[in-house]
């Protein structure tokens, strides 16, 4: 079983060098944000990128979602979003946050060094995680997974070659991961024998999320 360079304890002590020792959760909630971007003006039509989706293009009186197009000028739109009014330019933005979508929804916001800490919970144990998309799996050390209680031994046995030699890993199933009022179950997780100061919040969580990253800050939707 091979793993990222960035889940081996060296690696992920330099990831976490000045690293804030409180919590980072800023908020949790169901509230959802529309996110339009004007990628084009016409008179009478604006081409609109919504939510990171495909550029599209709308006449006045029509509508993608949660936005609709009310007039336009080739320097100015007037959109309806999430029922207000807003008013944009050619290569503006605006991210409004509508109604409850009934996702749960959490925002985190990265540390000095560009990090996303937070803490959370597995199998209803407290943890403490850093968000890394470079791990395929929400990745632990060994102490952790005793704290947990967790036979990872009976999980199918890999090897990862690190900075420090190689080691033994398992591949383990988590009953749930929470993060605020995010909560998966069944998530795939990976143990490794020796120490890591944090549990890393791997693509087995993240995956199941819709992620939409804002300058320093992380907004986390659960899809399912």
């Amino acid at each position: 079983m091979k793993t990222p360079r960035r889940m081996v304890p060296s690696r992920v002590r330099t990831l976490c060098r000045g690293a804030a020792a409180v919590g980072l959760l800023l908020s949790t909630g169901i509230a959802h944000a529309v996110a339009v971007n004007v990628v084009g003006l016409f008179p009478g039509k604006a081409i609109v990128i919504v939510d990171g989706g495909k550029p599209r293009t709308l006449a006045a009186g029509e509508s993608v979602g949660a936005v609709k197009l009310i007039s336009a000028t080739s320097e100015q739109a007037v959109f309806e979003i999430e029922g207000r009014r807003r008013s944009l330019g050619m290569g503006q933005a605006a991210n409004v946050a509508g109604a409850a979508s009934g996702r749960p929804t959490v925002t985190l916001m990265a540390d000095g060094a560009g990090h996303y800490l937070t803490p959370g919970a597995i199998n209803g144990i407290p943890m403490r995680f850093l968000v890394d998309t470079g791990a395929t799996m929400v990745s632990m050390g060994l102490a952790d997974a005793k704290r947990l209680g967790i036979a990872y031994t009976r999980g199918e046995r890999g090897m990862s070659t690190t900075a420090n030699g190689t080691i033994p890993v398992y591949r383990v199933k988590l009953d749930t991961v929470k993060i605020g009022s995010i909560v998966l179950n069944q998530v795939d997780g990976l143990v490794q024998e020796s120490d890591m100061p944090f549990v890393l919040l791997g693509m087995s969580f993240l995956n199941r999320l819709e992620l939409k990253q804002e300058g320093p800050q992380l907004t986390m939707v659960q899809r399912f």
